[in-house]
């Protein structure tokens, strides 16, 4: 079974599936989001709810942001991750972004947004446990429809999960997508890390 699997991923027509940019990353054919895409279009509608406590959440009467306001007239570094908590997500994902925020500033780089399919108060506890929150701004995608728009949503059952997401980054500059990489799996961190977006800026 696990030759078969194998083969399959390594088969032509599953490699055709996938479009590789000049610089070997990876940007999955199905997935709504490329290279020019303007992401407030492709997700019409959609909005993401900023990292807050509880309280925090009651006092704003659950307000939430539109994809608007995060990246008009912005240059943002955006990465979706498969949930707050999980290992690599915290292991490697936002440590790789926390640890270059410096060099996304020094070119020019207005926001770097970490955003996951949890509700934004999980998202919360898990940006302060990992102290990130100076550094990175983090949204949560409570229903999946941000992630779903841009055709990057993903069943993680498996691993009793549920509804998520691929792991993935982006830049963004006013609202359109100038690069994207997606990870062949979500376990996998060889192009969604801050290492190759910073290259592409």
């Amino acid at each position: 079974m696990a030759m078969s699997l194998l083969k399959l991923r390594n088969s032509p027509a599953l490699r055709s599936a996938a479009n590789i940019s000049p610089i070997g990353v990876l940007s999955r054919a199905f997935s709504k989001l490329s290279e020019g895409t303007d992401i407030t279009s492709a997700a019409p509608g959609v909005s993401l709810q900023k990292a807050r406590s509880w309280d925090e959440g009651v006092s704003s009467k659950f307000s939430t942001t539109p994809l608007a306001d995060i990246f008009k007239g912005k240059k943002v570094v955006i990465f979706g991750l498969p949930g707050a908590y999980t290992g690599v997500c915290s292991q490697q994902h936002v440590p790789s972004y926390k640890s270059h925020i410096d060099k996304f500033k020094a070119k020019g780089i207005d926001s770097v947004i970490c955003v996951s399919v949890n509700d934004p108060y999980t998202i919360n506890g898990w940006a302060d446990k990992i102290g990130a929150k100076d550094a990175i701004e983090f949204y949560g995608d409570f229903d999946g429809k941000f992630h779903k728009s841009l055709g990057l949503d993903k069943d993680l059952s498996a691993a009793l999960l549920g509804p998520r997401s691929e792991r993935w980054s982006a830049y963004v500059e006013d609202g359109k997508v100038k690069a994207v990489n997606v990870e062949e799996a979500p376990s996998d961190f060889k192009v969604s890390g801050a290492e190759v977006i910073l290259g592409q800026i």
